[in-house]
């Protein structure tokens, strides 16, 4: 089940640049566990997947899980040995932009030690440097 929109108005998009600082999308929507991004990057969908396969395997007896990012740019990717020019490559993979400081997945009903251990087997399937983040009791 890999994330990929429904529709798009453009198949093929340039790479263009990835800058700044998450504004929205920076704090705890969902659950009281978060896995924040530190850097830019772009995160593919089969790595998306394989998180999402790890937390879904770690949290078989319990607890909600929340993805908070989706892939809606495409990749494109000429074949290999293939001379220059003749056009732009055929779609290859989805991504998703992701800046610093946005929350890419949350955990819901779980213990902090689990959801710890949870995103830090996470972390290793993903690009970006991430950080744990908890939702503050008042």
């Amino acid at each position: 089940m890999l994330m990929m929109p429904k529709r798009v108005k453009y198949r093929k998009l340039q790479r263009g640049t990835n800058r700044g600082v998450a504004n929205t999308g920076s704090e705890l929507a969902f659950g009281e566990f978060g896995l924040k991004s530190l850097e830019n990057g772009r995160i593919k969908n089969s790595q998306i997947e394989s998180v999402r396969v790890i937390l879904a395997r770690q949290l078989h007896r319990g607890g909600k899980m929340w993805i908070r990012i989706f892939t809606n740019r495409s990749v494109t990717k000429k074949p290999a040995e293939v001379r220059m020019g003749k056009g732009k490559g055929d779609l290859d993979h989805w991504e998703c932009l992701v800046k610093r400081g946005a929350v890419l997945f949350e955990l819901g009903g779980v213990p902090e030690e689990f959801a710890r251990q949870c995103f830090r087997l996470a972390a290793y399937k993903l690009p970006v440097k991430t950080k744990f983040i908890t939702r503050i009791h008042k």
